[in-house]
């Protein structure tokens, strides 16, 4: 990394003090960091607003909308770390859906207005946004559909006109608008990742595809988004073909789902629901088990988490088999934590997705400019699923107001739950002056020159850096 326009200080004058505690004949220090346990504001992972944005108000009671994404967006201008919400987590993420006919109003006019003014509301707010178009709910397909020759599902009900996604009309008209969509937003620095919601009701099931046609249109999605996250809709076809591709992630709806009310059917309350018998049979036909080692998984809540506590459901049973599934991303629909929860629900969140903690770093106490210089790395990964993102791990080395950086071929998005060791050289930076230099470790945007993804350790800087040590510059 270069270094920042910065009027250089002159070099510190050298010292014995600091290296006193060490014997002369010693070349190597150990750095083990204190582990930090509360909430970190890192990307990617953890609890996801829904249809809102950090300090809006949650929704009412036990209430949510599938089908209302916000359409006005309200500036903010302040510090998001100011934004808190006592009866949610804190999080980083958005997670908003709309309707296609709001999307799409006219064939071609897509509202690109709505989408942009989302993702700046996302931005101003420290999250990023994930991001669905739901084919309908009901009967809201868009009406030019229908009027330039959409046909409608031979078997579905006719009060609710749903498409037959086999159909060429779909294929054409569908294909299109997500072709657009990724022209546009494909690589996007806001858009955290877009929903293979191909075809069904709320784009969850895949209707009425077949597994021929579930194919063409999860290829329309690949080509389409390159770059952005891409994420498959759980016990579809298109789940079972896109797990063949390891970099799309998978979610699921109704996490949470314990329902008992088998209404006289079957005894002892031994009915159907999502998390006996769902989840563990379509994670195993659609062959996505393995998929959290190199792709995001996301729960979405059944009903709400206030829900689960009205029916009494065994909520440590619940987030247990969450961290089974090596879950990174929770969507709780922005509907209130119960109190007697909350500490629950806050501990669960910090081990979604990747924690970092730096246990152990060796340096040498001494270097040249311009010499290499061996490192050691013992992080734990605390977390159930590694980073998916590639960001740099860099030294930084401070002189007075001067600093420079070094990046280290000790890549984050490697590091998988639990033990990850590295181990290199790399060049000490030329410019730096004889005398002593500030160390401190960071995992960067390499663009913004700041840390990005923050290490879960005590003493981190206010802008993110954790400060490790001192080396002699001879």
């Amino acid at each position: 990394m270069s270094s920042p326009e910065v009027t250089r200080a002159p070099a510190a004058s050298h010292t014995e003090s600091w290296r006193a505690q060490f014997h002369k004949d010693e070349t190597l220090q150990r750095v083990r960091p204190k582990a930090f346990h509360g909430y970190l504001p890192n990307p990617h992972r953890g609890t996801t607003t829904f249809q809102r944005f950090n300090g809006e108000a949650l929704y009412p009671g036990l209430m949510w909308d599938d089908s209302k994404g916000p359409l006005e967006f309200a500036p903010f201008r302040g510090d998001p770390r100011s934004l808190h919400n006592p009866q949610y987590p804190d999080t980083t993420l958005s997670y908003c859906r709309w309707l296609w006919s709001v999307i799409e109003p006219q064939k071609g006019k897509i509202r690109f207005d709505v989408i942009d003014g989302a993702l700046e509301a996302a931005r101003a707010r420290g999250q990023t946004l994930q991001l669905r178009i739901q084919p309908y709910i009901g009967d809201d397909m868009p009406k030019w559909y229908w009027e330039l020759g959409g046909k409608l599902d031979p078997h579905s009900d006719p009060k609710r006109r749903e498409p037959d996604h086999n159909h060429a009309s779909y294929l054409k008209h569908w294909g299109e608008f997500v072709k657009a969509f990724g022209k546009r937003y494909d690589g996007h620095p806001v858009l955290e990742s877009f929903d293979i919601a191909y075809g069904g009701p709320c784009g969850e099931c895949g209707g009425n595809t077949t597994a021929a046609t579930a194919r063409k249109l999860v290829d329309v999605y690949r080509k389409a988004f390159k770059k952005t996250q891409l994420v498959s809709m759980l016990g579809t076809f298109g789940c079972a073909y896109a797990s063949k591709f390891k970099a799309i992630g998978w979610r699921a709806d109704c996490y949470g789902d314990m329902r008992t009310e088998g209404k006289g059917i079957v005894p002892d309350a031994l009915c159907w629901n999502h998390m006996l018998d769902a989840y563990p049979k379509e994670v195993a036909q659609d062959g996505v088990s393995e998929i959290w080692k190199t792709a995001p998984v996301t729960m979405e809540t059944c009903w709400t988490v206030g829900y689960w506590e009205s029916k009494g459901w065994d909520v440590d049973w619940i987030l247990e088999q969450g961290l089974k599934y090596h879950t990174s991303v929770f969507m709780p629909k922005s509907s209130f934590i119960p109190d007697r929860w909350r500490e629950k629900l806050d501990a669960w969140d910090r081990r979604l997705g990747y924690r970092f903690e730096l246990k152990q770093t060796i340096l040498p106490l001494e270097a040249k400019p311009g010499a290499r210089a061996g490192f050691s790395l013992f992080v734990d990964n605390v977390g159930v699923a590694p980073l998916y993102r590639d960001y740099p791990l860099v030294l930084r080395f401070t002189q007075g107001r001067a600093s420079e950086f070094v990046k280290l071929d000790a890549p984050p998005r490697g590091w998988m739950p639990e033990i990850n060791y590295a181990a290199g050289k790399f060049t000490l930076p030329r410019k730096l002056q004889r005398g002593t230099a500030d160390v401190a470790i960071g995992i960067l945007d390499e663009k913004a020159k700041a840390p990005r993804v923050l290490f879960a350790n005590d003493g981190l800087t206010p802008d993110g850096w954790l400060p490790l040590t001192k080396m002699d510059i001879v």
